[in-house]
């Protein structure tokens, strides 16, 4: 089942997004044991991305062949877990967290890729740069030490509609477009989960998050 969901995705993806982009399809292994995580890099997933500190540092040895990045919500004292640790931290979300990050680049000597995450749909209870000021935050962001800003990232508001979406694609494209023309490394647009990859690609997204999609319905109550 899950060979045939990679499949499946593999074949909606690979003409591009609605610009001609190349599609990078990241697997979402939140609650995934890491057995099957490495099924599906045999079966080409080729990037994987942990939600949680805890369970990135519990997995991580066992899983081996894929790039790795880190989506989920990152507190300032956990940094030192994932910086060097992950090819990209997606889920940028603050000054106060780029800070942290960079000094810890510093102290590591090393670069670390990121993206700003925004919060496009304006919810509380989301965290993100706001969308009105983005465009200052993330070239703050990217004047830190040590890191490089290579895009955006966003979650869209669950059970949104698909010209909702859509209409928040065209922001998040916008942005994107912007601050790649004013000079910034952008290659990655991150926007588009399981339910609504399609709707995000179809508008100028280039990158997606799927966890159900590849690995089925999650059980969170096992670890």
């Amino acid at each position: 089942m899950l060979e045939e969901n990679l499949q499946k995705i593999f074949s909606e993806i690979e003409k591009g997004n609605n610009l001609g982009e190349k599609i990078t399809l990241v697997g979402a292994i939140k609650t995934v044991d890491a057995q099957t995580v490495n099924r599906a890099v045999s079966a080409g997933l080729k990037v994987v991305a942990e939600n949680k500190v805890q369970e990135f540092r519990e997995k991580d040895r066992f899983i081996s062949g894929a790039e790795k990045h880190f989506i989920g919500h990152l507190q300032t004292n956990k940094v030192k877990y994932i910086v060097g640790n992950v090819s990209l931290i997606q889920s940028v979300d603050s000054i106060k967290l780029g800070r942290a990050i960079s000094d810890e680049c510093i102290k590591k000597n090393i670069r670390q890729n990121i993206l700003a995450e925004i919060n496009v749909g304006g919810e509380l209870s989301k965290s993100g740069f706001d969308p009105l000021n983005a465009e200052s935050s993330v070239k703050e962001l990217s004047e830190l030490p040590n890191i490089s800003v290579l895009g955006l990232m966003t979650m869209f508001p669950l059970g949104a509609s698909e010209t909702k979406i859509a209409e928040l694609c065209s922001v998040m494209r916008s942005l994107y477009d912007k601050l790649k023309n004013a000079g910034l490394p952008f290659q990655y647009l991150s926007m588009g989960m399981s339910a609504d990859y399609k709707t995000a690609i179809a508008n100028g997204s280039n990158m997606i998050r799927i966890g159900s999609g590849i690995f089925g319905k999650r059980n969170y109550e096992v670890k």
